[in-house]
């Protein structure tokens, strides 16, 4: 009524609604509610929360980041719900498309992973693969390799070609960050970068234990196709990029400047990748299970905003037991 009343006679829209002229001309004398003014106040910390991710974060990461991070005490409905006010969404990923060429004449590693990410401690399980970046000047292409445990992306490479170089530069990056580091192993698709001979060579050389699912499954490999995917959500798709160098500074501002040391991971309890080391770090090394002791507490926290996920498998994947953690 208050937003048409410039148009329609006040007393036809009541008429309409059914409500007294004299309740409506006390509603607009009536001062915002403290529950009114509360939500005024968290939407704007909510836009900037949104803002600060780029547009990236949906209602499950703003939440998390009010309580975990801001130490704020607010219901996730009611978070989605100022955010729908607002305007506010996150982003969304696209379809899996794949990418990967497999040379059968190449030698293959066997599988040591069997699609189970799960690990206890840091250096256990690396996961690598790579992608391309379209650019009005041709591909760009990356490599990258993520420790499973914390999702930190270790080691990276750009270049304008799919030789084996790229893939050992990679490679090369997460020893010097993770050495000393033995018996690791390296998980990888059938790509004939990874089968390369000289890939293979360098493996052997830095201790490193190379495996690889099967061919033309993303399931095998779901960790890394699950980071490129957010890569593409949130970065690749939503720009257009006129030069190589372009990018390579987008691509390299979001994996230092905000996937590593800031977003924060629902596998990880809400916490980012750096913040999950260093609570690693910082807690006693005899554990009994896959979860630090603080995370489990940080999980039972931010309960509300997890939806509790189904203990049938996808059909296509096989299943994994408690027994079955990398140590």
């Amino acid at each position: 009524m208050k937003a048409n009343q410039d148009t329609y006679p006040v007393g036809v829209l009541c008429r309409l609604l059914r409500v007294s002229k004299s309740g409506f001309y006390a509603w607009m004398k009536r001062s915002m509610s403290a529950r009114a003014r509360t939500d005024v106040r968290l939407t704007a910390v909510i836009r900037a929360i949104h803002e600060c991710s780029k547009g990236t974060y949906g209602s499950p990461r703003v939440h998390a980041e009010l309580v975990l991070g801001q130490g704020m005490h607010v219901a996730r409905k009611r978070v989605a719900r100022l955010m729908r006010t607002a305007g506010l969404r996150g982003v969304q990923k696209r379809r899996f498309v794949r990418t990967t060429v497999s040379d059968p004449s190449e030698h293959w590693a066997p599988d040591l992973v069997e699609r189970n990410f799960t690990v206890k401690r840091p250096n256990r399980l690396w996961v690598a693969d790579l992608t391309y970046v379209a650019t009005w000047a041709g591909f760009l292409y990356v490599a990258i390799v993520i420790d499973a445990f914390s999702r930190r992306v270790i080691g990276w490479a750009m270049e304008n070609h799919l030789r084996t170089e790229l893939v050992l530069a990679a490679l090369e990056m997460a020893y010097i960050q993770r050495a000393p580091c033995q018996n690791v192993i390296f998980h990888t698709d059938h790509g004939t970068q990874y089968t390369a001979v000289a890939f293979g060579q360098r493996c052997r050389e830095l201790g490193v234990r190379p495996s690889m699912g099967s061919v033309g499954d993303a399931y095998d490999n779901a960790l890394a196709e699950s980071f490129f995917a957010t890569l593409e959500c949130e970065v690749l798709d939503r720009n257009h990029f006129k030069t190589r160098e372009e990018a390579r500074t987008a691509v390299f501002s979001w994996i230092e400047g905000w996937y590593n040391p800031h977003r924060r991971h629902s596998s990880l309890g809400y916490l980012s990748p750096k913040q999950f080391e260093q609570e690693f770090s910082a807690e006693p090394q005899s554990r009994g299970s896959e979860l630090l002791p603080h995370s489990r507490q940080t999980a039972r926290r931010v309960g509300s905003m997890r939806k509790s996920k189904s203990k049938t498998s996808h059909p296509n994947t096989r299943r994994t037991s408690t027994n079955q953690i990398i140590h």
